[in-house]
């Protein structure tokens, strides 16, 4: 049996090394493949997720500056209603003196000027005609006196500085 030549096996030999190793380096080459493919779809999807991620931070931050505005508005209503709340004014009621006398009364925190009786009473009247001015705690008498065909009213309309809109006052009832 005669095999042939020792080269001819030798490089026989080599060649199935070679074909071995470029086997192996093809399945390598397909795992290495495989895995940058996978990188990359890992990468794209991690680059979505961050470009969400970002999206969700920005809209965070909006939601975050319309809440800060919100109740930066709040706040500043609320000391503008507190400011009203807070700010002196007249407080103006009517109080039965003594027989034909009443008292017209500021009970407020600020003055009330140029007070007028916006529909004088039919019934006789003193002391309501012009304008009155009256300091917190102040007080101004006036008379009224009625007659049959004149009684006295009920309430009486007044307006001021400041306040442009009639403002009823009850006028308690005449005790003795």
């Amino acid at each position: 049996m005669d095999w042939g030549d020792a080269p001819a096996w030798a490089a026989f030999a080599l060649s199935g090394g070679a074909l071995w190793i470029s086997i192996k380096a093809r399945g390598d080459g397909k795992r290495s493949a495989d895995a940058a493919e996978a990188s990359v779809e890992e990468a794209r999807e991690s680059r979505a997720e961050a470009r969400r991620s970002g999206d969700a931070a920005e809209r965070s931050a909006i939601a975050a500056e319309e809440t800060l505005a919100d109740q930066r508005r709040e706040a500043d209503a609320r000391r503008s209603a507190q400011a009203e709340a807070n700010r002196p004014r007249p407080e103006l009621s009517i109080e039965h003196s003594r027989k034909a006398v009443w008292q017209l009364i500021n009970s407020g925190t600020a003055a009330a000027r140029q007070i007028r009786c916006t529909e004088l009473p039919t019934a006789m009247a003193r002391g309501l005609e012009g304008d009155i001015t009256l300091e917190p705690g102040e007080v101004s008498e006036f008379m009224m006196a009625a007659s049959m065909g004149s009684p006295i009213p009920p309430v009486l309309r007044f307006v001021w500085e400041g306040q442009d809109q009639p403002v009823p006052l009850r006028v308690p009832p005449r005790i003795g």
